[in-house]
C-alpha cells in the first residue's frame, strides 16, 4: 500500500525526468575520455552507528571535514561520506536497484556523499540539484567477504524499526571492488522525498558476499518491536524511465 508506485501521490516528483534507479544499458553508455578516475579517500573515517530505518541498514559517519569523501571522476568538488546502507531482495533473483542490461543483483550497497564545499548542511544539499554524490555497489552470491562479517555479524543488534547500536571503527573502503570502473549518470534518491540531487556513480565490478551474509541481511524488520513482524527485503524502488538521459562510462565497452 505504502509501495513506489503510490509515491507520486505524496511526492508528484517521483514522475520527475532525472529519477533513479535505472537499468543501465551498457552498449548505450557513451565512453567520456574526460571522466577522471574515481579517488576515493575513506583513510581517516570515523563510522558512528548502525540504525534500522525501517526501511533499510544504515550506518553513519562523522562528516565535520574532507577527510573522507570522494573526488575525481565527473566532480569538481570533493563530496563527504555521511552514510551507507543497502539494498537486497527476498531471493537471489532480485534486490539491486540499479540493473545492468536487465540484470538485476541480489543486493546493492549506497555509499551516500554531500557537497560541503558548496552546501553548509547535508539537509541544504540534498535539496540541491549538484548536492549529493552516491556511489552504487552491486553484491552478488560467492565465496565469504571477510570484511563483511563485522556488518553482518552487527545486524543483529538492529533487527527491528528504529533502533540504533555504536558501531565504530569500519572502513567501507573494504567493501569497494578492486577496479573503479563506473557508469554516472544525473538521479534522484531511490526513496521518498526523490530529490533529483544525486549524481551517481555505478561501479560496474561487483563484490561477492555469501549466502549466509546475505541470510543475515534477510533477518531484518521493516516493523518495531511491538508490531506484527514483517521481514525487511525486496526494499528497492524498480528502474524508472531514462526520459533522454545521457549515462556516461569511465572505460571503453
Amino acid at each position: 500500500a505504502e509501495g513506489p508506485s503510490e509515491w507520486h501521490k505524496a511526492y508528484p516528483i517521483a514522475q520527475g525526468n532525472r529519477q533513479s534507479p535505472i537499468d543501465i544499458d551498457s552498449a548505450r553508455a557513451v565512453y567520456d575520455p574526460s571522466l577522471q578516475p574515481l579517488v576515493i579517500s575513506y583513510e581517516s573515517c570515523t563510522s558512528l552507528s548502525i540504525s534500522n530505518t525501517g526501511h533499510s541498514v544504515m550506518v553513519e559517519f562523522e562528516d565535520t571535514d574532507d577527510r573522507t569523501a570522494i573526488s575525481g571522476g565527473p566532480f569538481q568538488n570533493p563530496f563527504r561520506l555521511k552514510q551507507f546502507h543497502f539494498h537486497w531482495g527476498t531471493t537471489h533473483s532480485q534486490g539491486s536497484e540499479h540493473t545492468i542490461d536487465g540484470k538485476p543483483f541480489p543486493c546493492e550497497l549506497h555509499l551516500v556523499h554531500w557537497n560541503a564545499r558548496k552546501y553548509a548542511t547535508f539537509g541544504e544539499a540534498a535539496a540541491a540539484p549538484d548536492g549529493l554524490a552516491v556511489v552504487g555497489v552491486f553484491l552478488e552470491i560467492g565465496k565469504e567477504h571477510a570484511s563483511m562479517n563485522r556488518l553482518t555479524d552487527a545486524l543483529y543488534m538492529v533487527k527491528f524499526k528504529g533502533t540504533k547500536a555504536q558501531f565504530r571503527g569500519f572502513n567501507p573502503k573494504c567493501l569497494l571492488p578492486l577496479s573503479l570502473d563506473y557508469w554516472t549518470y544525473l538521479g534522484s534518491l531511490t526513496t521518498p522525498p526523490l530529490n533529483e540531487s544525486v549524481t551517481w556513480i555505478v561501479l560496474k565490478e561487483p563484490i561477492r558476499i555469501s549466502v549466509k551474509q546475505l541470510e543475515k541481511f534477510r533477518m531484518l524488520l521493516f516493523t518495531s518491536e511491538e508490531d506484527q513482524r514483517i521481514q525487511m527485503a525486496n526494499n528497492f524502488r524498480p528502474p524508472q524511465p531514462l526520459k533522454g538521459r545521457i549515462v556516461r562510462a569511465s572505460f571503453k565497452a
